[in-house]
């Protein structure tokens, strides 16, 4: 038997076959994968921060915690993550022997004699890994089982930042809704007092007939706002997986977020955001089952035995019988099917060089995702400062020109056009300021954080 697996690690020498390669993991990411503006050397993350830490809004955390327990997607990705552990136990018994047991018995009558015979023992097989085909397999189990884990971690970030941008979305309407039936109580005491003045000749029907009309535009919209909110709220239950209900909240005004915004440095990506280690790992596995592929090409080394008592003379079945022992070394070298095998590995090759582009991709769209979400968080600062400046002016010209109408010439159509710019005005803060969170919720997200 020792000459036996001399001879098939000769064969491998000569061959030239190169053996098991484990798999080097990328360690260099472009400085300016977040824009060139946005290079840094600070290994500070927003998205290194736990998400209670970030979302400090104790009603929004609880939906939170509701949903990494209960939602289908993430709880299902978890069962994915279970059966990826059970092929890596599979993988690592293919080192140990086969061992089965084995009995068998016989009855014969000849010539009015009657043979009874006996088999009973165990039977053992065992591939030696001389090629690392069976260590490829199981490392590819491992990135198997990794990948699953990161696209686990993966489902929960987005779990996290889809329940945020709800509950921020349910107090963003809740705000403009807010204004828009103020502005429609306001307008309300406009026609009111226009009534008033037209009763006492120093008003027309024309100006009654915009001033309802200018109501009715803004009821319809807080009905539109409404529905919104139902179907906003329906899409967080369905996060939460539970019947539709109304969704308790606290209000725009009182969140708040770290003014400082750090992204850290671009390779921190690699180890932070969930599905980048899971293209990682995707090629991970990729690259071992090419390797699996490559020692497919070589002999295999299987070491079979058996051993147990018979009773194969007849006659009489006595205890224990005779002692047989049988042990066979075979070394099996591909002939015929080499086409089948040059196929499967022209087939894995495409499949790693697939595995590494979408790695690449990867990579460069969370990078721009960042950059995006970075945008997005500065221009919505700048415009609410610039919203609210045009909104503070706005209310003091409608209150000067309600003045003006009731003691002058001025008709309510100015009126009328300073209420709906105030309106405009102070509905676009609010969206403002629900962009920023956004910004904040797409950078945490882009960041790798919700953990």
């Amino acid at each position: 038997m020792k000459k036996i697996i001399i001879l098939t690690l000769l064969t491998c020498v000569l061959s030239g076959c190169g053996g098991y390669k484990k798999y080097s993991a990328a360690s260099e990411v472009d400085r300016r994968l977040y824009g060139a503006e946005n290079i840094t050397e600070d290994t500070t993350s927003l998205g290194m921060m736990p998400w209670k830490e970030l979302f400090r809004d104790a009603q929004l955390q609880r939906l939170i915690d509701t949903a990494l327990v209960k939602n289908t997607d993430l709880r299902t990705a978890q069962l994915r993550v279970e059966e990826a552990e059970a092929v890596v136990s599979a993988a690592r018994m293919s080192y140990l022997p086969m061992v089965n047991l084995v009995a068998e018995g016989g009855l014969r009558r000849w010539d009015g004699k009657t043979d009874k015979t006996y088999n009973a023992g165990a039977a053992a097989s065992w591939e030696i890994d001389i090629l690392g085909r069976l260590t490829a397999e199981r490392r590819g189990a491992m990135a198997s089982l990794h990948r699953q884990e990161a696209y686990r971690q993966a489902v929960q970030t987005q779990i996290v930042a889809a329940v945020a941008t709800s509950y921020y979305t349910l107090l963003m309407l809740d705000e403009q809704m807010t204004i828009a039936e103020k502005n429609a109580e306001n307008l309300e005491k406009s026609i009111t007092t226009l009534r008033s003045l037209m009763k006492a000749g120093k008003g027309n029907e024309v100006a009654v007939l915009q001033a309802e009309a200018n109501a009715a535009t803004i009821k319809a919209s807080i009905l539109s706002m409404k529905k919104s909110q139902r179907e906003t709220e329906n899409a967080m239950c369905l996060l939460l997986s539970k019947t539709p209900e109304p969704i308790e909240r606290g209000k725009l005004e009182e969140q708040t977020f770290p003014e400082t915004i750090k992204t850290g440095v671009p390779l921190q990506l690699l180890a932070n955001r969930p599905d980048v280690r899971e293209a990682e790992y995707a090629l991970a596995r990729a690259f071992y089952a090419t390797g699996a592929a490559r020692a497919s090409f070589y002999p295999t080394l299987t070491l079979t035995g058996s051993a147990g008592w018979t009773n194969n003379g007849g006659g009489v079945v006595v205890n224990p019988g005779d002692m047989l022992l049988n042990a066979i070394a075979s070394l099996t070298q591909p002939l015929f099917n080499r086409g089948q095998l040059r196929a499967n590995m022209k087939m894995v090759k495409a499949e790693q060089e697939v595995a590494t582009l979408a790695f690449h991709h990867k990579l460069l769209e969370a990078g721009s995702e960042v950059n995006n979400a970075l945008v997005g968080v500065q221009t919505a600062r700048e415009r609410e400062k610039i919203d609210s400046k045009a909104a503070e002016g706005l209310a003091e010209a409608v209150r000067k020109t309600e003045l003006l109408m009731r003691h002058s010439s001025v008709n309510y159509l100015e009126v009328l056009t300073a209420q709906q710019s105030l309106l405009a005005a102070q509905q676009a803060v609010a969206q403002d300021k629900y962009d920023e969170i956004q910004s904040i919720i797409n950078l945490y997200h882009a960041l790798g954080g919700g953990k």
